[in-house]
């Protein structure tokens, strides 16, 4: 997946450049599967298969994406603050608007 590179400053912790990555392919991972658990459990229901096994794992796959896509937003927007804070450059990066005045 070739995108636009990370907005953290070349001097930024490893662990900060590992948890982004986790928390970016989380979110991708998550929503995606929030889409492919919506469309099985409307290909379980449409064959018939109102209750059961199949239905409950489809079901409980979708809220466990939607769960996990929740708690990810939240990180994601507490390490957006986290960075405004620190005033390190990256809101500057993900929001031209907003114009941080480095320390």
């Amino acid at each position: 997946m070739r995108g636009q590179g990370s907005a953290l400053p070349a001097e930024a912790p490893v662990w900060n450049r590992v948890a982004a990555k986790i928390v970016r392919f989380g979110m991708y991972a998550a929503l995606m599967a929030i889409g492919v658990s919506g469309l099985a459990i409307g290909v379980v229901f449409t064959l018939g298969m109102h209750s059961g096994a199949l239905m409950e794992f489809c079901i409980a796959a979708h809220e466990v994406s939607i769960t996990a896509s929740y708690g990810l937003i939240m990180l994601h927007v507490a390490a957006a603050l986290y960075h405004r804070a620190l005033s390190d450059g990256v809101c500057s990066e993900m929001v031209p608007l907003f114009k941080e005045r480095p320390r």
